[in-house]
């Protein structure tokens, strides 16, 4: 992390986070890493803005071949109730698992980087479906590769990950942490324990307004006002998660945290001495992440992955209906905790603003047919049906 930045450099720091284009963007951090003093508190911040600049002249590049219509996307537009991107390492079987979950035909082959852009399937699951995107191997001896920028750009942007390490291969173990190293390099979080900050910058906001369900340690909301303003933020939300430090805080403001929940997959638990191999890989898993050991061959360990991916998406089903007629067969999404009001803003606008009550069927429900405000929460498998004036 870095320390004691003079206040050029905290200045030029605050214009790459004011930038609006990734040309922007560049000409800031070229001019930040000139304002910073070189020495070892600051090594994994120049490191980082060396990189972001190496990712922005890529971004920068793609536009350009994307106006004149040459090269392959590797953004893929979400489908279905969540959007599930699969990382793994060469040969791990991220493929042949999307093969044997959804309907979609990757292409197999028992040598690495078969895989050469981002391919999508469907996961059904009772009545919804998951997407999940398979997607180059991620080069984990380089973590610094073009390919990784490009794949973890994809896992930033998903609702959740599916972690694909092969029983097949000497050290799983090894290769889980390393695949975990270089998703919290990247400011990527699979666990909620580690504390995790979003910085909002908002004119519609007066100073600096902390929320979220995190604790600061070792300095109060007037220490975070006055750290904020010397990078010249004064007004913003600052969201906050799990144990958050002032480090933490610095690390928001050039560096974008976030959570996603994910599941570990053990992959090819049909190799000869996969048995063992699993259990140490186990140990190398947070814990409180789900670990299966699967094998896309058998199908061993696959059933139950659309019932854990929904409980780890905190998600729930909620199904309308009008009076005197059979509920919608298709559910609304919601998040775990949305209320009957939540529900009517996902339908309309116009439904929320002109709402009066609700009767409720379901988990939810005291008896059927309940009457309820705006405020009540819902729960999976309700049927909602809202009255509005």
């Amino acid at each position: 992390m870095p320390a004691n930045l003079p206040p050029e450099a905290k200045a030029k720091l605050a214009k790459y986070s004011d930038a609006r284009t990734p040309e922007e963007k560049l000409r800031a951090l070229e001019e930040f890493i000139s304002a910073v003093p070189k020495h070892k508190g600051t090594e994994n911040l120049l490191l980082w803005a060396r990189r972001r600049m190496a990712e922005l002249r890529e971004e920068i590049e793609e536009r350009k071949r994307r106006r004149v219509g040459g090269g392959p996307r590797i953004f893929v537009e979400k489908q279905g109730a969540a959007q599930v991107v699969i990382l793994g390492p060469p040969n791990s079987g991220k493929s042949s698992l999307l093969a044997a979950l959804t309907r979609a035909k990757p292409e197999v082959a028992p040598w690495p980087f078969t895989t050469q852009r981002p391919l999508p399937g469907m996961l059904h699951y009772e009545d919804i479906q998951f997407q999940l995107v398979d997607t180059p191997p991620l080069i984990l001896d380089d973590p610094d590769n073009s390919v990784n920028s490009r794949v973890l750009g994809l896992a930033r942007n998903a609702d959740a990950l599916l972690l694909v390490v092969g029983l097949d291969e000497e050290n799983p173990a090894s290769a889980l942490r390393r695949l975990l190293a270089l998703l919290e390099d990247r400011g990527i979080y699979i666990t909620r324990t580690r504390g995790l900050v979003r910085i909002i910058k908002s004119r519609e906001v007066n100073g600096i307004r902390v929320r979220g369900s995190g604790r600061l340690v070792g300095f109060t909301e007037d220490d975070l006002r006055r750290f904020l303003a010397e990078y010249r933020v004064y007004n913003a939300i600052v969201e906050i998660e799990g144990d958050v430090t002032l480090d933490d805080v610095e690390a928001a403001l050039y560096k974008t945290l976030t959570y996603k929940p994910a599941v570990i997959l053990l992959n090819k638990a049909d190799a000869p001495g996969a048995r063992e191999r699993a259990h140490k890989a186990l140990r190398a898993a947070p814990p409180d992440v789900p670990v299966l050991a699967v094998s896309a061959l058998t199908r061993e360990g696959l059933d139950g992955l659309g019932r854990i991916l929904f409980e780890r998406l905190g998600i729930i089903r909620v199904y309308t209906k009008q009076p005197n007629k059979e509920p919608d067969p298709e559910p609304l999404i919601l998040p775990r905790g949305s209320t009957v009001l939540d529900a009517a803003r996902r339908i309309h606008s116009r439904l929320a603003k002109h709402f009066r009550y609700a009767k409720i069927w379901g988990p939810s429900a005291k008896y059927p047919g309940q009457r309820v405000g705006g405020d009540h929460v819902l729960e999976d498998g309700d049927i909602v049906e809202i009255h509005a004036s």
